[in-house]
């Protein structure tokens, strides 16, 4: 099985309570996080104003830029889809952070090496969900799970938001990939 974790950012309301979870599970100082919340606005939208929340993590590709340039091959991903990154290998040169698309890689300033969100490989390896999809998302904006079935899942939204909307021509959601 291949694992998917996606962000429905259309429902995020950046209570952060991801970036907790994250860190208590990790056990991180307050200023070290594998997910951040980004915030982006204010907009005017129909006359008021509104933010947008963006939760910030690694996407876990399926052929990641950071592993290719990796001089150490510290970063690889697994036939499950997660994509980690080997501390001990890494020497800090921050090629991957550079590669990134998604600014999701970070300099650990505690050691000097780089970090990014492991999708908690050992509690999903333990039959768990990642600590920020763990019901602790208030929005309930955070899907773990089989690739397959989730995807299932944000047609079936799709659908439904489509048909809610009256058909009003395209219908765009706000899902990573």
């Amino acid at each position: 099985m291949r694992f998917a974790l996606k962000i429905d950012h259309e429902r995020c309301w950046g209570c952060k309570a991801c970036e907790v979870a994250c860190k208590q599970e990790k056990g991180f100082d307050p200023g070290v996080s594998l997910i951040r919340v980004k915030e982006e606005g204010p907009f005017e939208t129909k006359g008021s104003l509104t933010f947008t929340f963006r939760p910030v993590l690694c996407r876990h590709c399926d052929n990641p830029p950071c592993a290719d340039v990796c001089p150490v091959g510290a970063i690889a991903g697994r036939e499950d889809g997660i994509v980690l990154l080997d501390h001990e290998r890494c020497t800090g040169c921050a090629q991957c952070v550079a590669a990134c698309p998604y600014n999701a890689i970070s300099m650990d300033p505690r050691n000097g090496v780089a970090q990014k969100c492991d999708m908690c490989h050992a509690r999903v390896e333990n039959g768990l969900v990642p600590a920020c999809a763990d019901n602790v998302c208030l929005a309930h904006c955070i899907y773990f799970g089989d690739a397959n079935r989730i995807n299932e899942m944000m047609q079936e939204k799709a659908w439904l938001k489509y048909r809610m909307q009256g058909n009003l021509g395209d219908m765009v959601i706000t899902v990573e990939e």
